[in-house]
């Protein structure tokens, strides 16, 4: 004899279960969000690490070229002596502004709204 269970609970009203899949949206958002937070420290984090590189080869190098340390400047040329040449600025801006765009992009960039998409669809339906 089949056991037949009863139970008292109604399906949840449609409200109910829109609230739950905007809570489950939500929360995928958010973890979309702090992964891509992550990703941008750990490029942040590499982008420094290849400008200390770039430093300390620089420095390398302009202390061979110029024997020995700037007591004279900085120059655009090499081989001048106790003159470094100050090439190491234009990677060192390069990698700050890659910083830069890619924290505007993870930190100031908005999500696309709903009124957003809903004028899109109204514009490209309206274009038919």
């Amino acid at each position: 004899m089949p056991i037949q269970q009863t139970t008292d609970e109604k399906p949840a009203p449609l409200d109910s279960r829109l609230v739950a899949a905007d809570e489950r949206q939500v929360g995928e958002l958010a973890i979309e969000q702090v992964e891509r937070k992550r990703r941008f420290r750990m490029r942040a984090f590499g982008a420094a690490v290849v400008g200390v590189a770039l430093v300390v080869i620089w420095a390398i190098v302009e202390y061979h070229n110029a024997g020995g340390w700037p007591t004279s400047g900085f120059s655009q040329s090499s081989g001048i002596h106790h003159e470094w040449n100050s090439w190491i600025i234009y990677p060192l801006v390069a990698l700050g502004l890659a910083v830069a765009i890619d924290a505007w992009k993870k930190y100031r960039r908005k999500p696309i709204s709903e009124s957003e998409i809903r004028r899109e669809i109204d514009r490209l339906r309206g274009a038919h």
